[in-house]
């Protein structure tokens, strides 16, 4: 409905609470999408991933990169890892053999190999046969200078480790030369103290160095990977940047960063743009990073290890490509997570960054992107806000679903065509708060305008029962009618205990987490809500419509109630926990009472409630207060039980309670209509009955045992009542009462 521009009653107009309420909603959601807050950045991240899982990069088997995988078949086949590094120089050979274009590891090879002869020799004791081992060993140059060997005769990468301690030798040799275009772009390069390179018989063979490092997400998943790392004011590239450089034949780098020829950055340190390797261009984040778009992990690409050293494969696989040498097998721990895959091997992350700088794809969010973003969540939040007064929630909604739609498949689009990351929820946030918010003050004004029946009785009788007082008004007039009622007082035990720490906040929130559930029992069980009296809830049945079953549905939200009240009370324990604050149990006492009452609408002509008044109800309440003498958690006078046969009811006691002249035969609720048909509960009534039968002929002592014995056998939650009789019979027997006629008189309400 279109926005009213006076106000349905007093007090502020309705424009203005619309006008506050869109402006108020708008503004918080922009700040939340302008501050970068890490749920909203976490979101936006989470919905790049999904993105990529719906449109993943098509695996091309063409593509000129290959994986010689040390898997667990070849671990099997070769014996335990590591393996001799003359096993490693056999590869390199028939790898360079197969015309390879470059051989990069993705392996720090940081110490000797355990099989050389000197590693041999320290495990010999001292003595002839050891001798003779040194004098056999002496030409052997072994298996690392092998290695080595190898490594010089072919444009080898190997791995290095930066590490965030100073250790290392203090450069990392330079294979390739940098050059800059723009701002220096080594304080936006990821910075490291120390480097773990191979020993210095492969680090002097090697055509090049990569950094095999990994820049991973608080989740553990790699979104972005550096194309450079640094240390100290050295620069080094990754594995899979060295790797293309070197199969270029190219010497040097190339790093464009802010306020280079063909940027306008204002003279403002915004990073780096792009990188240039050889013949390749790529378009990077500020710090040099390149966003993988990837593709599920493709089986075709790798080679397992055996395969190469056994000459059992195709070598035209090899030729001319760019062979990444790494692991699969899974007690090696080289494990990675993407957007795509849980964990996949390093070295198929390594090749992927390879095929998406060969194949020129790019995903980045560039640097326009937050503020269009923006600019276009106040464009749709301010629309919005107009629309939605003029056509109302249900025009809003189309359009605001139209709008979100709109956001969304620009996004994709962007994403499945150009490459670009651009976030829907920056925009479609402060618009969907707008909406509902604006959604909210113009239902809120709608309520206002209804009749002040609903206003009346919504709150506390069920959506039949409104529908028909408002098709039928007359039935609203001040006074009212007597009826039968099944009432209801619920009041809560330790109720200070358990709300004074909590400031007001904390005890709202509380008492209606603790109402809503219980006050949906009554309504469900064709109930009527009377009134909320501090943390006791007044309800009864059979009015404002007829119900024939009013004290078994009685009955049937008790059980419900409490039901209710176990599961509150667990969250409640959580909360507690997590806050470190001691858990204090929720517990109730529920009083039920069924008699004549007058029931009506009472009060002035200015206000009234629907309410129950007479004596029925004052016995509700003071059978709820003698839930406490009783220890029971509910008590039901006799009339109650007898309309309510099929419950589980067990007699408590003959009772004068406070106020009354009358004795009340009082009852507690036990179970529902299935437990009160089983044998446990015929045999604890009987039990029960046998116990009352002694009490009341004056013979305590039988019944002081009785009482104890049902204590530890009888009925779950009669407990404290059997403990009750047992300290009362006990005192008896020790000191009769003058008169006993079996009636307890309670003193107090």
């Amino acid at each position: 409905m279109p926005v009213c521009p006076c106000a349905p009653e007093r007090g502020i107009s309705l424009r203005a609470i619309y006008s506050l309420a869109v402006s108020a909603a708008g503004l918080v959601a922009l700040g939340l999408v302008w501050g970068q807050v890490s749920v909203i950045e976490r979101a936006r991240t989470d919905l790049f991933d999904v993105y990529q899982v719906l449109r993943p990069r098509t695996p091309d088997p063409e593509m000129p990169v290959r994986i010689v995988d040390i898997d667990d078949v070849s671990i099997a086949t070769l014996g335990q890892w590591p393996w001799p590094r003359s096993e490693m120089a056999r590869m390199v050979r028939k790898v360079l053999d197969a015309g390879a274009a470059v051989i990069a590891f993705d392996i720090a090879f940081a110490e000797p190999d355990r099989t050389a002869g000197d590693a041999l020799l320290k495990r010999v004791p001292e003595g002839p046969g050891r001798e003779a081992l040194r004098q056999a060993l002496a030409d052997d140059p072994g298996p690392d200078a092998a290695f080595a060997d190898a490594i010089a005769a072919a444009p080898v990468v190997m791995g290095v480790v930066l590490t965030q301690t100073a250790t290392g030798p203090a450069e990392i040799p330079e294979r390739a030369g940098f050059a800059f275009a723009g701002d220096d772009p080594r304080p936006f390069i990821p910075a490291f103290e120390g480097a773990l390179l191979p020993i210095p018989a492969l680090t002097a063979a090697a055509a090049g160095f990569g950094a095999v490092n990994w820049l991973p997400d608080q989740d553990q998943i790699v979104r972005r990977v550096p194309l450079f790392v640094r240390r100290g004011t050295q620069l080094v590239p990754s594995l899979a940047a060295e790797s293309l450089r070197i199969a270029q034949g190219a010497s040097t780098f190339v790093i464009k960063g802010s306020n280079a020829s063909g940027e306008t950055g204002f003279g403002a340190r915004t990073g780096v743009t792009a990188v240039r390797i050889g013949a390749i261009d790529a378009e990077t984040g500020a710090n040099g990073d390149l966003r993988v778009r990837y593709r599920k992990s493709d089986p075709r690409l790798f080679i397992p290890f055996w395969r190469v050293v056994s000459d059992d494969y195709d070598a035209r696989e090899l030729e001319g490509r760019v062979v990444l040498v790494g692991t699969s097998a899974a007690g090696l721990l080289d494990m990675r997570a993407t957007p795509l895959d849980a964990a996949v091997p390093g070295v198929d992350v390594h090749a992927q960054i390879i095929e998406n700088l060969l194949a020129g794809i790019r995903l980045v969010r560039p640097d326009w992107a937050p503020g269009a973003e923006r600019a276009a969540g106040v464009v749709l939040a301010i629309a919005l806000a107009l629309l939605l007064a003029r056509a109302g929630p249900v025009g809003g909604a189309l359009i605001g679903g139209a709008a979100t739609l709109g956001i969304f498949a620009a996004s994709w689009l962007a994403f499945d065509r150009q490459g670009l990351l651009l976030d829907p929820i920056a925009p479609w946030l402060p618009a969907s708060a707008v909406y509902l918010s604006g959604t909210i003050a113009l239902y809120w004004s709608e309520q206002r305008q209804r009749k002040w029946v609903r206003e009346a009785f919504g709150r506390f009788v069920s959506p039949a029962v409104i529908e028909r007082l408002v098709s039928d008004p007359d039935r609203l007039v001040l006074g009212g009618e007597e009826r039968t009622l099944t009432v209801m007082f619920s009041d809560l035990r330790n109720f200070t205990t358990i709300t004074e720490p909590m400031d007001p906040q904390e005890l709202t929130s509380f008492m209606n987490r603790y109402f809503t559930p219980m006050t949906d029992l009554v309504l469900k069980s064709s109930g009527t809500i009377d009134k909320y009296i501090g943390d006791a809830i007044v309800a009864f049945w059979n009015a404002p419509l007829d119900d024939r079953d009013h004290a078994r549905h009685a009955a049937e939200a008790v059980l419900g109630m409490f039901e209710a009240l176990k599961a509150f009370n667990d969250v409640l324990r959580g909360e507690a926990a997590a806050k470190g604050r001691t858990f204090v149990e929720v517990r109730a006492g529920i009083g039920l009472a069924t008699g004549p009452c007058s029931v009506g609408n009472f009060g002035s002509a200015q206000h009234f409630d629907y309410s129950a008044m007479g004596d029925t109800v004052n016995l509700a309440s003071r059978l709820e207060g003698a839930t406490r003498a009783y220890r029971v958690p509910v008590l039901a006078d006799e009339r109650t039980a007898a309309l309510a046969p099929g419950y589980a009811w067990i007699e408590v006691d003959l009772t004068q309670v406070k106020g009354r002249t009358a004795v009340s035969r009082l009852f507690t609720l036990v179970g529902d209509e299935e437990f009160a048909a089983s044998a446990a509960f015929a045999a604890a009534r009987t039990a029960h009955a046998a116990l009352l039968d002694d009490y009341r002929a004056g013979r305590f002592l039988p019944a002081a045992e009785a009482a104890a014995a049902l204590a530890r056998t009888g009925l779950p939650g009669l407990s404290g009542l059997y403990a009750l009789y047992e300290e009362r019979c006990r005192t008896f027997a020790i000191s009769p009462p003058a008169v006993f006629d079996g009636v307890t008189r309670l003193d107090s309400k």
